[in-house]
């Protein structure tokens, strides 16, 4: 059995050029995850018409919005055919795939269905809504 060199390791015969090559590489495969950081910790901007609402979803395209100042009583409005939900990652979530009470900012359209849904983080519901 031979046995190679790790991966990323270059011969002592290798310039100093190619180490610093090397070096470059690492570096720019790490900086993605790096970032990843930084980025997670942006604050998501909502459009002004979102509404800050406690929301259940039930299954079967329908919503429970829990009353509060948005509805002065609970309310179950169904979802539109083009529903967006987002979870705390922004990443979209299918709806038959979340399930549970979360607070959320949510648009509602025109015909009054529930038409994107952010579910928000910790620190999103610790911020102070100008609008309440």
């Amino acid at each position: 059995m031979i046995i190679g060199a790790p991966p990323f390791c270059l011969p002592r015969s290798a310039g100093p050029s190619l180490r610093a090559l090397r070096s470059l590489f690492v570096v720019l495969l790490l900086l993605p995850l790096a970032a990843g950081g930084v980025l997670a910790s942006l604050t998501r901007s909502f459009p002004p018409d979102a509404q800050r609402v406690v929301m259940v979803f039930a299954g079967a395209g329908t919503v429970k919005i829990k009353a509060g100042s948005f509805f002065k009583s609970d309310r179950v409005l169904t979802l539109s055919p083009g529903a967006q939900i987002r979870d705390t990652d922004n990443r979209i979530v299918m709806p038959t795939a979340i399930a549970g009470e979360y607070k959320v900012r949510a648009q509602i359209d025109n015909a009054g269905q529930v038409h994107r849904v952010w579910v928000l983080t910790p620190a999103e519901i610790a911020v102070v809504d100008p609008k309440q």
